[in-house]
């Protein structure tokens, strides 16, 4: 048996159950983890919010863990190669990533860095890919200037240093709190509020901002960013897709297939580039599996100061 996070119909997280489920057999092509770790992301909860065509209840929680390979199904390999019981694994993309115990697709796990605890390696390929995707989308290149809105959290860190190994030059939205985040990794840190745009301006230095990423989804943001980017295609969202459709900038999401096969296949990628340290994970704590719903309310509020991690 193991534990798991349940969602049992649509609402909020302050619902959800923490229950005995057995653990299935791994068939060809799966393995089971025995879970050392769940990342946490606001897609958790917010996936499982409202009702929507094609979801089957109950549903379990999580979509990204690190752990040992429990059990691995017949002639079977992992995303990263062979692989046998015992070994350290990463695995993203799966459901029901909030257990102590669970078992996956195979094609999901690859080998854990020996240099990630599992805390950071369970919350590196959600924030990870998209961050990638973001960049990779809107064609930044050496030399480009680029404003991140959100630089502070979990995506715009990943932007920050990913746009740093490109030698892009990043303007970062934040909060002034966050500012010391920001300089850490390579952002120029300006607030939100009034006068945003001319203070991005100013940041630039009379260099043109040739594209914008939006991590928060605020019309301040949006507006900015039309404002500065003359180009729409290279305007990109992960939270407004509302004026995605609107204004016809931009929207990636995980679900949507093009969005799937770019992160997809960048994983492996990542993974080495965190493992080689170049691709920081920040950690701001860690809670007791059981603990899951105090822990939803801290990312709920939006300032956890770092990723969220769940500990069986």
């Amino acid at each position: 048996m193991a534990r798991h996070w349940i969602a049992n119909e649509a609402g909020s997280f302050e619902g959800w159950t923490f229950a005995d489920e057995p653990v299935r057999a791994p068939a060809a092509g799966e393995v089971t983890i025995r879970v050392r770790a769940a990342g946490m992301n606001p897609a958790d909860y917010k996936h499982v919010a409202a009702d929507r065509a094609g979801m089957s209840w109950p549903i379990a929680i999580g979509y990204e863990v690190s752990g040992e390979l429990a059990a691995i199904g017949p002639d079977t390999e992992i995303g990263s190669g062979a692989a046998a019981v015992g070994d350290e694994v990463l695995a993203f993309r799966v459901q029901g990533g909030y257990a102590t115990e669970v078992t996956v697709p195979a094609e999901k796990v690859f080998h854990k860095p020996a240099s990630l605890s599992h805390p950071e390696a369970a919350n590196l390929l959600l924030t990870g890919t998209t961050a990638a995707e973001m960049l990779a989308v809107t064609g930044v290149q050496a030399g480009d200037t680029i404003v991140v809105h959100g630089a502070s959290g979990a995506v715009g860190v990943a932007v920050l240093q990913l746009a740093s190994r490109l030698g892009a030059h990043v303007i970062g939205t934040a909060s002034e709190a966050s500012f010391p985040r920001v300089r850490a990794f390579g952002g120029i840190p300006v607030a939100y509020g009034e006068g945003l745009l001319r203070r991005v301006r100013g940041a630039a230095g009379g260099a043109p901002i040739v594209a914008a990423l939006d991590a928060v989804g605020t019309d301040e943001a949006v507006d900015t960013s039309l404002a500065l980017v003359a180009d729409r295609d290279r305007i990109v969202t992960i939270a407004a897709a509302h004026r995605a459709d609107a204004d016809g900038i931009r929207w990636i999401a995980g679900a949507l297939p093009a969005s799937t096969r770019f992160r997809d296949g960048i994983r492996a990628e990542l993974i080495a580039l965190a493992g080689a340290g170049e691709l920081r994970v920040p950690v701001a704590r860690t809670y007791p599996l059981g603990d899951a719903i105090d822990a939803l309310r801290v990312l709920a509020d939006g300032h956890p100061g770092g990723k969220l991690a769940l500990i069986p």
